[in-house]
């Protein structure tokens, strides 16, 4: 094919008035309609200055023109780079200039902030709102509605996701076209979605699980989705009845079974709930089958290879694990220290290779070198156990890592605003189980001699640091921390200690 991603996911669709959109308005976008705009965001793209392998940063929210655009950037080639509407000028700062975006694409409300900060990194800066107007969609509307998709080879690079550090320094994971494609194809067949299929789209778009995995999956199968904005309950109830399928986060699901309209009778036509982004607790599991006589598919993935496990969609659904490997897919637990293989049962360093795993972090070798293996296996982070029939447990995660209603949260960014705020001497921040994020972010502070932080303050400072999805959701003060013999911070400790603290 000439472009693999957009031949296979998007152009085949060409022509069709099958409702790819069902949109909250009741109106559908068609997909030659979708198409058509897509195409002349591919030309305002080139309009821009964008060519094959530049980069185009979107900071924008959730609609139809996001993703045409996701599309056009497919058909021109470009690098697309989606980033979290919640993160700071700051923040974004670091992602145009270390990616060497061209474009950022951003809401006309931070355009006072946010052109200046394009300016500066010699990037061109364009709006797109959530009702689609903006500076890119009226360069758009003056141009053609067909583009001439550019050549690209499945290991041209599709997309930037990144990823924050444990040093607080955000990773730049490369995805190319074979890795995203392969990881649709899996789906779709592994999940059965057929054309058919009605998707819940509550998701947001600028993550992993809503635009590669659920978009993506509606696209290999020539689906549908109701687009929603946001995650809304009445919206949600009120689409079930048309719809087959759903992707969530737990999230979604504890609010469902908080609504007394969420019945056996609502659910009745739904033929597939997934969850995944975070940890899926097993009470959720049991009180959502008992309510609806359906049992949540969990499945496992991250920023750097999509989709890696999935419990079956016929057969042992187990509560608690996250499945065996998908087809394709090699999923092995290694000594963290020696990277030794595992004997079954034992918990280690889940590792992964197949073609769902990333090119390596942009401009990151060293940081490549230590994650990705010569023999192509990824060294995921994430600690766990493999069943004798091949079913994955997540225990726990290397270097505390957070997952946070759907979100990676690295402790030491927020640890780094922490100690140096006013009266602190240090901090410790971990993710104790909550109900409705799968974790809840805990920040523990220890005061400077003679001083008590000031945690209000603490709090309006973090405010302006970091996005809203990492701040705390609880403040603790101790004396000290709990350390071993080596003086290293024991979180263990703390997360056992505090592992109430959401749920009490």
């Amino acid at each position: 094919m000439a472009n693999p991603l957009y031949d296979t996911l998007f152009g085949r669709h060409r022509g069709s008035t099958k409702p790819f959109l069902i949109l909250p308005d009741g109106g559908t976008l068609t997909y030659d309609g979708f198409l058509q705009m897509a195409a002349q965001y591919a030309h305002a793209l080139g309009a821009c200055g964008l060519e094959a392998g530049d980069r185009v940063a979107v900071q924008i929210e959730k609609s139809p023109q996001y993703l045409a655009l996701y599309a056009a950037a497919a058909q021109a080639g470009v690098i697309f780079l989606p980033l979290n509407t919640a993160y700071t000028p700051d923040e974004l700062s670091y992602f145009v200039e270390n990616s060497g975006a061209k474009l950022l694409v951003g809401d006309d409300s931070k355009r006072d902030v946010l052109a200046p900060m394009a300016a500066g990194l010699n990037a061109r800066f364009e709006t797109l709102n959530a009702d689609g107007a903006g500076t890119l969609t009226d360069i758009a509307n003056a141009l053609p509605t067909e583009f001439p998709t550019v050549e690209r080879g499945e290991d041209d690079l599709a997309a930037f996701l990144y990823t924050s550090g444990t040093t607080g320094r955000s990773k730049g994971a490369m995805l190319s076209q074979g890795n995203l494609l392969s990881n649709a194809a899996t789906l779709v067949d592994h999940w059965r979605f057929t054309e058919g299929d009605v998707l819940i789209h509550a998701l947001p778009i600028f993550h992993t699980h809503g635009l590669f995995v659920a978009t993506n999956v509606i696209l290999s199968a020539g689906a549908s989705m109701v687009f929603l904005p946001k995650f809304d309950l009445d919206r949600i109830i009120a689409a079930m009845p048309q719809a087959t399928t759903m992707m969530g986060v737990p999230t979604f699901y504890t609010r469902l079974l908080g609504d007394a309209r969420f019945t056996r009778e609502l659910a009745q036509d739904m033929r597939l709930f997934i969850s995944g982004s975070a940890p899926l607790l097993a009470d959720t599991h049991i009180a959502f089958e008992q309510r609806t006589g359906h049992r949540i598919l969990e499945r496992y993935g991250m920023t750097e290879t999509n989709m890696n496990t999935s419990n079956p969609y016929d057969g042992d659904r187990r509560a608690g694990t996250v499945g065996p490997a998908l087809p394709g897919v090699e999923v092995k637990v290694t000594d963290p220290e020696t990277g030794a293989p595992l004997p079954t049962g034992e918990v280690g360093m889940i590792e992964v290779r197949g073609p769902n795993v990333f090119q390596g972090y942009w401009q990151m070798p060293d940081k490549t070198a230590a994650e990705l293996r010569a023999d192509g296996f990824f060294i995921t982070g994430d600690l766990g156990t493999i069943s004798e029939d091949g079913y994955v447990t997540i225990v726990g995660r290397g270097k505390d890592l957070i997952i946070s209603g759907g979100f990676n949260i690295y402790p030491k960014e927020i640890e780094l605003v922490l100690d140096e705020q006013s009266g602190v001497l240090e901090s410790a921040v971990i993710g104790v189980p909550h109900a409705d994020f799968g974790e809840g972010v805990l920040a523990i502070l220890i005061p400077k001699p003679g001083q008590t932080p000031d945690v209000e303050a603490i709090k309006a400072q973090v405010a302006t640091s970091l996005a809203r999805f990492k701040h705390p959701r609880a403040y603790v003060v101790i004396d000290e921390l709990p350390r071993n013999t080596m003086g290293k911070v024991q979180k263990n400790v703390l997360r056992d200690t505090y592992k109430g603290a959401f749920t009490a």
